[in-house]
């Protein structure tokens, strides 16, 4: 049996999404199985997820995965590369991954295997810094500096950044990529029948789930219940950052400090009454939204440079089916890390892996904060794995309240 791997933040499960696991077994063999790193409840673009992890560990698991792993906040709050690393890292410490499946909008490995090479050259920092100084915005330096043009694209360049982490860890997991089909990253125009993930929260945020219904699975809906959106937890999170120093924004991963952003960041926090005001007070070519929004939520949740470790320490499992407790098994004996498969045995962890999954029990607590009605702290220690009753998917739902 051939395993994929598969790293996604089903932030929420769509048809897209559930096609490229489709599109995957079919050229893996309809036997195989998909081991899924899913981010937990804060995503790359500085936001909270829209859906608890724990339903959408269930979603996905319905849509077609067989193990959910959780990638921890410190790498799924990230840019890309350490997005990138932290996932790619985790897939190969399970050691029964065969094939990374990952989609791009050229559905070609080969002119991402050479942007690629072109980033991890040694020429590369030094041509990067002269886009940056003519005054380029980041994506725009990285895509003259390497030389390719895919990288241009939202899709094309993450799977680069899994490709770069693989040749990093020396794996020897093989890479595949599935091109995206449908709506573009971000967009709202609805393509052969899919919508973008964006297009999708946005819809649900604004309670136009009839208009969300025929971009979902069958069922979903119920599932998804009341969006989170950090509509909700927006003066608390201005309550912090208007006691930010410039020290507390350079604490920070990803902070800036060479740059002198974080004077910069002091500067629009004092006068913002809103997030979006921040972002626009704080925004240049040099500095991109999402950056902006991942250190203004990593401000709220007290995230230090020192919490993203070189790799994630251990393996947490939010949802599996039976297919998915197989490889648990072959897990124990190939696995390089602790599999965490309750919350109890986050006891045993000690040092910086037992300091991660307690951090990780205090995001989840300040997740809470954004719905119309704030969820109680504990659940991370409360919440087991959802469990699907076959690999066809009919999971019991064990969503906190």
């Amino acid at each position: 049996m051939t395993v994929a791997g598969i790293v996604a933040e089903y932030n929420p499960f769509h048809l897209g999404h559930a096609f490229h696991l489709a599109r995957t077994r079919e050229r893996l063999g309809l036997d195989s199985a998909a081991v899924c790193v899913m981010s937990g409840h804060w995503v790359q673009r500085g936001d909270c997820a829209a859906v608890d992890k724990w339903t959408r560990a269930g979603l996905a698991l319905a849509g077609g995965a067989d193990l959910v792993l959780e990638l921890s906040t410190p790498w799924a709050m990230a840019s890309a590369e350490a997005f990138a690393r932290g996932a790619v890292g985790l897939l190969a410490a399970t050691g029964v991954v065969d094939v990374l499946s990952f989609g791009s909008e050229d559905g070609n490995l080969s002119p991402l295997q050479t942007a690629a090479t072109a980033l991890d050259a040694p020429d590369y920092p030094q041509k990067l810094k002269a886009a940056l100084d003519r005054g380029l915005s980041f994506p725009a330096a990285r895509q003259e500096a390497a030389g390719c043009d895919c990288l241009s694209a939202p899709n094309n360049n993450l799977g680069v950044e899994y490709l770069r982490a693989l040749n990093a860890l020396g794996s020897t997991i093989i890479p595949m990529t599935v091109e995206r089909r449908g709506a573009g990253h971000d967009s709202e125009a609805h393509l052969d029948g899919f919508a973008s993930a964006s297009h999708i929260r946005s819809l649900l945020r604004d309670g136009r789930t009839a208009e969300a219904a025929p971009f979902l699975p069958g069922g979903s809906l119920e599932a998804l219940g009341t969006p989170a959106s950090l509509t909700w937890a927006e003066r608390a999170i201005l309550a912090r950052l208007r006691t930010m120093r410039e020290d507390d924004w350079a604490a920070l991963p990803d902070s800036g400090e060479a740059e002198g952003l974080p004077a910069r960041l002091v500067r629009a926090a004092r006068e913002a009454c809103t997030l979006d005001a921040f972002y626009t007070l704080a925004k240049t070519k040099r500095y991109t939204h999402a950056r902006l929004r991942r250190l203004a939520v990593g401000a709220f949740l007290g995230l230090k440079k020192e919490d993203r470790l070189p790799a994630v320490p251990y393996v947490r499992v939010l949802g599996l089916n039976k297919r998915g407790q197989g490889l648990l098994k072959q897990m124990k004996k190939s696995c390089s890390l602790p599999v965490l498969t309750k919350p109890a045995q986050a006891r045993d962890l000690d040092g910086p892996a037992r300091r991660l999954f307690e951090a990780e029990a205090r995001y989840t607590d300040l997740y809470g904060l954004c719905f119309p009605t704030p969820r109680p702290c504990g659940l991370e220690y409360t919440t087991s794995p959802i469990f699907s009753v076959s690999a066809a998917g009919g999971q019991r739902s064990q969503r906190p309240q």
